[in-house]
């Protein structure tokens, strides 16, 4: 399968969201309540479908899960590497530093199922399962003190529950009934779809006011410095082909739309953040094809 007949429909989805956003008059409470419905009902269920029915062999997918939280350490470490660097505004450089290291989960397990189907996917669930409450760490630890607190941040994210909650029953044994599962993988079906679309709903260019060169740093790290580590660090642990493909994938997303509405309700520079999630999403039109071909 080409580079092109496997990114090409996820960014068509990600175009029609922003041909959607800017023709219709749906409304922000209309975008804003089907973010929610996505996030907190429709990708927890794909999160929990994939790693409760899926066999777990850790010896197959150990150094995959470890090298992706190499990975996501190295990201932050090169983020805030560069703290000196860069005179800002109060918590402008602490809500940016998110965007060095979060990723995409829509993106992810989309482009995760096209490169290996479902055993792509289940890859992608588990990497998404252990990186997720590392990346949430890392990302309030650096507002934490207008935070509730890491604790309550992490024990209420939806993204963790779902995976946790799956690979528990997983473990279990219980057989997954046969209505639950038709349930679950046509929500989880829906998900990837509606999370691609919103992606291109809440692009934002516009109201960038500092920060210039921040933004092109923290967007070269994730773009780029990145998908190289992942690269190095697929080398160094020997991982097969299709794993070494999904870390790379993992490196190259660009970063969550989750790091604005942190930032948001944190009290950083929501603005901010916005503008390099949208401006690393144009971008990685161009780097992702560019890393899925030197993975191979």
């Amino acid at each position: 399968m080409s580079i092109a007949s496997i990114l090409l429909p996820d960014f068509s989805l990600i175009l029609l969201g922003v041909i959607l956003m800017r023709i219709t008059r749906w409304g922000s409470e209309f975008w804003a309540g089907l973010e929610k419905m996505v996030y907190y009902v429709l990708f927890p269920a794909l999160l929990f479908y994939s790693t409760s029915r899926t066999p777990l062999d850790f010896s197959a997918t150990g150094r995959l899960i470890q090298a992706a939280l190499l990975l996501v350490l190295g990201g932050v470490a090169m983020g805030w590497l560069a703290k000196p660097l860069f005179k800002v505004g109060p918590m402008s450089f602490e809500s940016a530093l998110q965007t060095a290291f979060r990723f995409n989960s829509y993106m992810a397990l989309a482009i995760a199922y096209r490169l290996g189907g479902e055993n792509g996917t289940s890859m992608m669930a588990l990497i998404i399962g252990f990186a997720v409450p590392l990346c949430n760490m890392a990302a309030v630890h650096a507002l934490v003190h207008k935070s509730g607190g890491l604790a309550k941040e992490l024990a209420k994210n939806p993204l963790l529950l779902a995976t946790a909650s799956g690979v528990l029953y997983n473990l279990s044994g219980l057989p997954m009934p046969e209505v639950a599962g038709v349930l679950l993988s046509r929500m989880g079906n829906a998900s990837i779809a509606l999370g691609l679309i919103l992606v291109g709903a809440g692009l934002r260019l516009s109201g960038l006011s500092e920060g210039k060169a921040m933004s092109t740093y923290f967007i070269a790290v994730k773009l780029l410095a990145m998908p190289a580590l992942a690269m190095l660090l697929g080398r160094l642990f020997g991982l097969p082909w299709l794993q070494l493909q999904i870390l790379v994938m993992f490196g190259a997303l660009p970063t969550a739309s989750s790091a604005y509405v942190l930032a948001a309700r944190l009290g950083g520079n929501a603005p901010l953040v916005a503008f390099i999630i949208s401006a690393g999403t144009l971008v990685s039109i161009a780097t992702l094809p560019l890393w899925l071909y030197l993975s191979r």
